[in-house]
């Protein structure tokens, strides 16, 4: 482009004047332009520095500083070797293709139109050179450092001690050699693949190749150049034929049997197996013929073995086994596959852990024990939870918020203690930190004021008051009750996922009562220390907050905290562990603790069938408040509840405790990162007791035993047993229904166990198939023991879904339950829990009323059937005395036909029914206002009246010779239609 001058005259009015350039910056702005140029490298070069130097101080803080490096070595190893490798590759093939230039050209149209590009790109040859090298470098190494799980862990891999059926190869071949092997495959066709290409346009640019000109169309050097590439790619694909044999043994494919088959079947030893062998040997047969055209010059050979191996690869590997699939499996696939399956179904029991479930037959319905009998079993068959953690954290919230910036989660937890000397099932959440209910919202306050909850909330799982709320074991701020003296803030909670800096000259909210807020200062050696302006300069741009750099509530001793939620620590610090989706807090010797279950994994292990954790884990609850394994997607053939993390609350130690310790993926890991997981000694007593069977877990186990509990190949194949888990009867979302965490005694058992259950139906049935559960206690002998109830195949035995249609289409029940929904209350229903009893299965399920101004859920009924028998009372005992028609159940005057109560020629007995209606007429009204308070007196005024009516009666029965047959026609606990019809107490909402 021309440079656009004029003249102007000088202040003398000369002819001639300096000029003056247009276009052109001046040196003053050329100066600003690299200036800023210099400070934009230099931010950019120090985000990156921030990134780095943020994640290692943080690593550092937690003490697992070996994870950082270890991990980034490995990362950086992985990055220049690969890189380097690649590099070189492509840079020498260029390098060697441009050496083997012809050294004229061919007159012709093409090539006089290819000097025009040699001309233009001779001056930058080396710089191209570099260029090219140096990109596909780059993209090669940041491809392999994504693999420093499968380096460490092919060079970490310890022995299974297990062997494959087919190969007679140790499991680690397959779960920590093949993947590595696969990745070095991987790289080296894509450097052969890179290398030709680069190669070959070398060629061309310089005459080696001739597309359109006369004459030959490669040169001899040429020729001999791509000759042995293609060989080595030939070669490669050799190998890659080789490992698909072994490849066989984990390969997915679709089955009827069962979804991910994974393994050989008939059709894969028989006729894939032999067709890998085959093309493996022409495969290497045709490399060598691409390496003699060193000698030859010659591709005609070569050619025409290339073609036969893909010739072969379509007839042996393709239209063989599909042949041998069409003519000898299907005629004839039971008999043909039974070997293969069941080799399938032994691997996936020692995968997944539930080699030794034991399966039990049991009747489904009761035997012939007289009621007194079966009303005393029921009562300690198991410690039924009335308090369904999922349904009363807004009651906790309610009871025991105490101020708008505490919050309790979701789904409250399980966990047991010792109340009174006696183990007691417990419902637990912590008073956590809640941003949102902060009173005014500013910088300061969000991360300097407000920075931790503060105190455990527990109820008895057990029991309700006689207002339908929890019986607390500890509560208040500060908390009390029976738990002891513990560190009561809670600095890292599952709400927690902002960063707060604390321990410097600015004040934290402690608490409030009623003299005022409390204040704090943080003393505990947890984050980083904001002392270094480096420091504070790396997170103002980390967390792009610039105040954190001059903001002078910062000072001497203020530290950040951040990376807060337990999972996401636990996590961080071992992220070869795929972490479980609920982490629990328990109180352990004076501290709260977070307790996560973590999970060894791989989709390497041979024949056992693959699932996904996302999708098996899913259910009604984890729908609705998102709480998946962190790894949702992995695919995986292997698993195994190998960890036991902790995180403190209020210093947010992170510690990882080997709790299998004969699993090969967990001392795998263990050498790639010494010290990082204390042994399983290291575990102190009060911390084991409050250790329980995984949810998750349990939730992958049953979804694999809805077709794996059969042994036997020939009944897996026919599928008649395939059993599914049903869809939670209590929630309306379709999903799953979730297992329930229940201290329970089993058939067969002396005592209660802390368990974690379920059911399961037929396949597109809602009869009951199993009951399943596994022992939970972390401190029993049977820990993990898994126990399936099978009933008859021929005989109809009532499921969840069933029981809960039966218990809302009860006309009694349904008519109470309209009742206790009154004007704007809603029904909210609690576990279903399933409990074993004498050949039977008894059902109880909490019935919850969100009702008038208080809108949190209080119990008001509890349900249950037993053999046919429903009952729909106030409280579980009176449930089950009806039920079992003891006499206890007898409270209630018999049902006239209408809302008035029986009549009696006894003033005394009538005077009484006369105040059991009035009672039963306030109740009424107190309900539908919504008037809780009222309504429990009035329920107690009932129960007064009924009880003064009941020793009215039977005095008066003791004075008359006819006693007997009075008592039976008028007398509440004996009349027939007490227990089949609504009465003012029946239909009333009870208090609990």
């Amino acid at each position: 482009m021309r440079t656009l001058a004029f003249q102007m005259p000088d202040r003398g009015g000369g002819p001639t004047g300096p000029r003056m350039r247009v276009g052109r910056p001046s040196r003053r702005a050329r100066t600003l332009l690299m200036t800023l140029g210099v400070l934009a490298v230099l931010g950019m070069a120090f985000t990156m520095f921030a990134g780095f130097w943020t994640n290692w101080l943080w690593y550092r803080s937690v003490h697992y500083s070996s994870v950082f490096t270890t991990t980034l070595w490995t990362k950086v190893g992985l990055f220049f070797v690969f890189g380097l490798l690649m590099a070189v590759a492509v840079g020498v093939n260029i390098w060697l293709a441009h050496r083997l230039r012809p050294p004229l050209s061919a007159m012709s149209v093409e090539q006089q139109s290819l000097d025009r590009y040699r001309m233009g790109i001779a001056p930058y040859k080396k710089w191209l050179l570099l260029s090219i090298t140096a990109l596909v470098g780059l993209i090669a190494g940041a491809s392999a450092s994504s693999q420093w799980r499968t380096w460490l862990m092919w060079v970490n891999g310890v022995s299974f001690h297990q062997k494959d059926p087919q190969f007679h190869l140790d499991v680690s071949f397959y779960a920590f050699d093949l993947p590595w092997y696969r990745f070095l495959l991987g790289f080296g066709f894509a450097t052969v693949i890179l290398s030709l290409i680069a190669a070959a346009l070398t060629h061309y640019l310089y005459g080696g190749l001739r597309v359109t000109s006369p004459g030959a169309k490669a040169t001899a050097a040429a020729t001999g150049h791509l000759s042995v590439l293609i060989g080595i790619f030939v070669a490669l694909k050799a190998v890659a034929y080789w490992l698909d044999r072994y490849g066989l043994a984990v390969k997915s494919s679709d089955f009827k049997a069962t979804d991910n088959w994974t393994g050989l079947r008939y059709v894969d030893a028989n006729a894939y197996l032999p067709a890998k062998t085959i093309l493996f040997f022409i495969a290497v047969i045709c490399a060598l013929l691409f390496f003699a055209t060193l000698w030859r010059r010659t591709w005609q050979l070569p050619v025409i073995g290339f073609g036969l191996m893909v010739l072969s690869a379509i007839l042996i590997g393709g239209l063989y086994p599909a042949i041998v699939q069409k003519f000898q499996v299907q005629p004839n696939e039971q008999a043909k596959e039974a070997p293969y399956v069941k080799k399938n179904i032994e691997a996936t029991r020692k995968a997944y852990d539930i080699d030794d479930a034991k399966v039990s037959d049991y009747a489904g319905t009761s035997t012939t024990k007289d009621k007194s009998t079966l009303r005393d079993d029921a009562q300690s068959a198991a410690s039924y939870r009335l308090m369904d953690p999922n349904v009363v954290s807004p009651t906790f919230e309610q009871l025991q918020q105490v101020r708008n910036y505490y919050s309790f989660p979701s789904n409250l937890a399980v966990d047991r203690y010792k109340i009174d000397g006696k183990d007691q099932d417990t419902v637990i959440g912590l008073r956590e930190l809640n941003l949102d209910g902060i009173p005014k919202k500013n910088w300061i306050n969000d991360h300097f004021r407000y920075t931790h909850g503060y105190g455990v909330v527990a109820a008895k799982g057990t029991e309700a008051d006689s207002e339908g709320r929890p019986v607390f074991t500890e509560s208040d701020l500060p908390s009390t009750g029976q738990l002891g003296t513990y560190e009561q803030r809670v600095y890292y909670g599952e709400k927690t996922t902002t960063y707060s800096i604390v321990g410097g000259p600015q004040k934290e909210i402690d608490y409030s009562d009623d003299s005022g807020e409390k204040t704090t200062s943080y003393q505990a050696k947890s984050g980083v220390s904001l002392s270094s302006p480096l420091n504070r300069a790396a997170y103002a741009v980390a967390f792009g907050e610039p105040q954190i750099l001059y903001s002078g509530a910062i000072g001497d001793g203020s530290r950040i905290l951040y990376n807060r939620t337990p999972k996401e620590r636990v996590e961080a610090v071992a992220p070869w562990l795929t972490i479980d989706g609920v982490a629990y807090p328990a109180v352990v010797d004076g501290r709260i603790q977070w307790i996560v279950d973590a999970y060894t994994t791989t989709n390497g292990y041979p024949y056992a069938s693959r699932t996904t954790l996302g999708d098996t884990t899913t259910d009604s609850l984890t729908a609705a408040n998102n709480q998946h394994v962190v790894a949702q997607q992995n695919q995986v053939n292997y698993i195994r509840n190998s960890v036991k993390a902790t995180v403190d609350a209020y210093t947010g130690e992170v510690k990882l405790y080997q709790w299998d310790t004969k699993d090969p993926v967990l001392k795998t890991w263990m050498k790639a990162f010494p010290g990082t997981v204390q042994p399983k000694t290291a575990i102190s007593s009060d911390l084991m007791s409050h250790f329980r069977y995984p949810q998750d877990l349990f939730k992958v186990q049953r979804e694999l035993l809805t077709r794996y509990h059969v042994t036997d190949a020939q009944t897996f194949l026919s599928g008649s047993e395939v059993w599914q888990i049903p869809d939670d009867p209590t929630n309306k979302s379709g999903n799953a229904v979730p297992p329930y965490y229940l201290s329970l005694k089993m058939p067969g058992e002396s005592s209660q166990t802390f368990s974690l259950t379920t059911s399961m139906t037929p396949n597109g049935r809602d009869n009951l198939s199993a009951f399943m559960s596994v022992n939970a206690d972390a401190d029993s002998a049977d820990y993990g023991k898994i126990t399936i109830l099978k009933t008859p195949t021929g005989k109809t035995v009532d499921g969840p879904k069933r029981v809960q249609s039966q218990f809302q289409s009860e006309p009694s029940i349904a008519e109470s339950i309209r009742l206790l929904r009154g004007g704007d209350s809603d029904i909210e229903y609690g576990n279903l829990l399933t409990v074993p009893l004498d050949g039977g299965l008894l059902y109880v399920e909490p019935v919850y009323v969100r009702g008038g101004d208080l809108k949190y859920p209080l119990l008001r009924k509890v349900l249950v059937t037993y053999g046919g028998n429903t009952a729909f009372e106030d409280t579980l005992d009176q449930a089950l005395d009806k039920v079992f028609g003891t006499d206890g159940a007898t409270t209630t005057p018999p049902d006239t036909g209408t809302t008035n109560p029986p009549t009696s020629s006894n003033p005394t007995v009538q005077q009484a029914l006369d105040d059991a209606q009035k009672a039963f007429d306030q109740g009424q009204a107190a309900l539908k206002k919504g008037d809780w308070e009222a309504y429990g007196k009035a329920q107690k005024d009932l129960q007064a009246a009924l009880k003064r009516a009941e020793e009215a009666q039977d005095e008066a029965d003791k004075g008359s010779k006819s006693g007997k047959k009075s008592s039976s026609s008028a007398s509440p606990s004996a009349s027939p239609s007490a227990s089949a019809s609504p009465s003012p107490r029946a239909s009333a909402g009870g208090s609990g």
